[in-house]
């Protein structure tokens, strides 16, 4: 009981996690103008400089990993909810932990590389 209570709690902080970095997303590529950011290169939110700019950027690789991060544990302990309230077998849902815990650890690896691997091609660049 203890840990689905510790999990739900880890299961809404990572919403709000999620909305405030998504949120912050929204300002800085669509509020631009209103807000003053996000166009270290002036121009467009998406010109290349701005991209490039973005990707040099240590503080937009963190906020990509933990976005990544909240993203993968909120949606895929929602999907454990949801088949868990299908089925009721303990060695089924043991498998179904394991999928979920390998899958999104497998994802969130993959993430993480992508998002470091731009950061390199754009000091690189």
């Amino acid at each position: 009981m203890m840990r689905d209570q510790s999990l739900w709690f880890w299961h809404v902080a990572a919403g709000v996690a999620i909305l405030l970095l998504a949120g912050l997303h929204m300002g800085i590529m669509h509020l631009d103008v209103i807000l003053g950011v996000g166009n270290p290169a002036g121009g467009h939110p998406i010109d290349w400089a701005n991209v490039v700019a973005r990707g040099k950027s240590v503080a937009f690789l963190l906020s990509y990993v933990l976005l990544l991060g909240a993203a993968l544990f909120h949606g895929l302990y929602g999907l454990r909810n949801i088949l868990f309230e299908l089925t009721a077998a303990r060695g089924l849902r043991a498998l179904c932990n394991a999928i979920l815990i390998l899958l999104g650890l497998a994802l969130f690896i993959l993430g993480t590389w992508a998002a470091v691997a731009g950061r390199q091609m754009a000091l690189q660049a």
